[in-house]
């Protein structure tokens, strides 16, 4: 039984998305404002939070920030319909998903299933136990690392299965649908932000190659590449 910690000062809300999770399966713990949420969800003890934006003692950006210098646990954050900023924000942060209030509870469960199944240690057991080459980076399966000239890159579940994609087909253009129905679990829309986030993310963390060149190219209405030398 996966354990979901809530974090949101809506108490309400929070009863009703336990008590739908719980017949889902999945044991929940709520707490109200973010310095209590930010201690919780270090404590070890959970395998993904959701994170509401707007908390009391310390926003949820706060608090997801001060979480991904020790944590890398799963986070779906819970931002305002409409707000991009929220979205783009908390994906550059670090957030592994996003849902705008109001939502589904369905979509919810279907969104923590996917982010679980990513971030989950039996997820690598079906991926080939092999090490990917391409130029100075080294992505490693079986351990789901990345490496730069020999320097570990942290990167979230999200952005390993993204740049796997890309690594295994590089030189070759991935395209969108694909990579957000096989990495996302979800059919590409045309106003979700989140996978160009996460591509984004990847290209900052990974960095241009010592020629200046970019590593991940954008092919305009189709999807990216992940260019070779």
């Amino acid at each position: 039984m996966n354990k979901v910690l809530i974090i949101d000062d809506d108490e309400e809300l929070c009863d009703l998305v336990s008590e739908y999770l719980t017949v889902e399966g999945f044991e929940t713990t709520a707490v109200h404002d973010g310095e209590a949420g930010l201690e919780r969800a270090l404590s070890g003890e959970f395998d993904l939070a959701i994170l509401d934006v707007m908390l009391p003692k310390i926003n949820g950006f706060d608090v997801l920030k001060n979480l991904r210098e020790k944590s890398g646990l799963p986070v779906l954050m819970l931002t305002a319909r409409g707000d991009d900023m929220e979205r783009i924000v908390g994906l550059e942060i670090g957030a592994d998903d996003y849902l705008p209030k109001p939502f589904n509870p369905r979509e919810l469960v279907a969104r923590l299933r996917a982010v679980l199944r990513r971030a989950s240690s039996e997820s690598s057991e079906h991926l080939p136990a092999e090490k990917i080459s391409v130029d100075d980076l080294e992505l490693s399966a079986s351990s789901r690392s990345v490496k730069r000239d020999g320097e570990e890159l942290p990167v979230t579940s999200v952005e390993f299965d993204l740049l796997s994609a890309l690594l295994r087909e590089a030189g070759h253009v991935v395209k969108k649908e694909d990579l957000s129905e096989n990495v996302l679990e979800r059919r590409l829309s045309p106003y979700d932000r989140s996978l160009d986030m996460h591509i984004s993310n990847l290209r900052k963390k990974l960095g241009p190659r010592t020629d200046g060149s970019e590593r991940i190219k954008t092919v305009r209405s189709v999807g990216y590449i992940y260019t070779v030398l």
